[in-house]
């Protein structure tokens, strides 16, 4: 697990090593090589244990599809490390504010104002609320 912090760099750079690290524990991504980094298999398996890791992932994880829904249905505020595009996808989105309504805050500001994906995250949490367009924000069917 996490142990990998204290690992020589060749360890750290070992994919056998960082993948069963990850398996035990999703944060010893953030000690895995930066190759590993970029390794699709190695950051799904962290990201089920542990979704905001993928703070540690790849840019080009960040923006794939798969790694961030694995990644927002584990902690829905891991929707602030996907990319911007994958923060204005809808269906990244509602999985994200299923599993933390107050992941609105980092969906896009046409996702804030869209009734539906407001709806979810207000039924999570009353106070994702506070992220939703101003619109919706005075929209009775919404705060009631």
């Amino acid at each position: 697990g996490v142990e990998l912090k204290y690992a020589g760099r060749d360890l750290q750079a070992d994919r056998e090593v960082v993948l069963e690290a990850v398996k035990q524990n999703g944060v010893a991504l953030e000690y895995a090589g930066e190759d590993l980094r970029a390794h699709k298999d190695l950051v799904l398996e962290a990201v089920k244990k542990d979704g905001v890791v993928i703070e540690y992932a790849s840019e080009n994880l960040r923006g794939d599809t798969e790694v961030v829904l694995e990644s927002v249905r584990e902690n829905g505020l891991a929707l602030q490390c996907a990319n911007e595009i994958l923060r204005a996808d809808t269906e990244v989105v509602l999985e994200a504010v299923r599993q933390n309504g107050e992941a609105l805050e980092y969906a896009s500001d046409d996702l804030q104002a869209d009734k539906e994906v407001v709806l979810q995250a207000v039924r999570e949490s009353g106070c994702a609320l506070n992220y939703a367009s101003d619109n919706l924000r005075a929209d009775k069917g919404v705060v009631l």
